[in-house]
């Protein structure tokens, strides 16, 4: 990813992605008119390409029957896996890039495209306002601080504005979760806007402490290999959210839950490791055990629009 879950997208991120600064849409008369904001949201304050808009009214016009989640994340599959895609406009401005994803920018496109589909809309300034709604602090942005770096400020920001519920039982869920996010304020010289305004790391600090401490409780990986009927609360297309124990970190990566065929949970998700959108056929349960710092799972559920 890279936000912080990790961060800014860290753990889960390579290098930038270059996009390109296209805040006017040069596209066809039969979708030109979505691009205008009609909504009364502000484009010039979006950094997106003609193809990311045209592709956006497309898949909104879209006619399907099913669940909404799986119908866009699949659209994805096989897009580029690429890191650090929102860390290109100093001041910050809103980045839409439909070509290419980490763990985070693809659950964020996905769900924006829900909410989006959801009001009704086929209009590419809707899409962006919900986009934003999102990934900013109580929704609106306002500088790189307002963005949502760990996974722990997006799921309460989030759940707050009334777009999500947190996915949890009392027989499952029994591990308890406590966060100590530190790796922002510590590693200031791995961002590139924290490098370009030291001033900024104290206030990244003071954020990270005051949302830091209990919090919760999680699915223990040992328990991501039980049936559909024990895990009947999961649904398909709830957000998975990789609980990690790796020093100064909350969560380590993200993607859509989905049962298989096997009965048994697998990940939809903008994969580091095959470098792409992917729908792994690896069950979550070995997902997880390769991997000695994910320790379970948190869920999400997508209700709002």
């Amino acid at each position: 990813m890279h936000r912080v879950f990790g961060l800014t997208h860290l753990f889960a991120c390579g290098c930038a992605g270059k996009l390109q600064a296209d805040s006017e849409c040069d596209v066809s008369d039969e979708v030109s008119q979505t691009c205008s904001s009609d909504s009364g949201y502000n484009l010039s304050n979006v950094i997106y390409t003609s193809k990311d808009s045209v592709e956006v009214v497309k898949l909104l016009r879209q006619k399907f029957v099913g669940n909404e989640v799986f119908h866009f994340a699949r659209h994805f599959i096989g897009r580029p896996y690429v890191g650090y895609t929102l860390e290109i406009s100093d001041p910050e401005r809103l980045v839409v890039n439909l070509r290419q994803f980490d763990c985070t920018t693809l659950v964020e496109t996905v769900c924006a495209l829900v909410m989006t589909k959801r009001q009704n809309s086929d209009n590419f300034s809707d899409f962006c306002q919900n986009l934003e709604k999102l990934r900013y602090r109580s929704g609106k942005m306002d500088g790189y601080l307002s963005r949502l770096h760990y996974f722990t400020w997006w799921m309460h920001d989030n759940i707050e504005k009334g777009l999500f519920i947190e996915v949890i039982d009392k027989v499952y869920f029994t591990a308890p979760k406590t966060v100590n996010n530190y790796y922002m304020s510590q590693h200031a010289s791995d961002y590139k806007m924290l490098a370009s305004h030291p001033e900024w790391v104290d206030s990244i600090r003071a954020m990270e402490r005051y949302a830091n401490g209990a919090d919760g409780h999680y699915l223990p990986q040992t328990a991501t290999k039980f049936s559909p009927e024990q895990l009947s609360v999961i649904h398909d297309g709830d957000i998975i959210a990789i609980v990690t124990t790796k020093a100064g970190l909350d969560y380590s990566h993200l993607g859509f839950a989905v049962w298989g065929r096997d009965q048994k949970l697998h990940l939809l998700n903008a994969s580091m490791v095959y470098k792409r959108v992917v729908e792994d056929t690896v069950t979550l349960y070995d997902y997880l055990a390769k991997r000695k710092t994910s320790v379970g799972i948190r869920l999400l559920r997508l209700i709002g629009k």
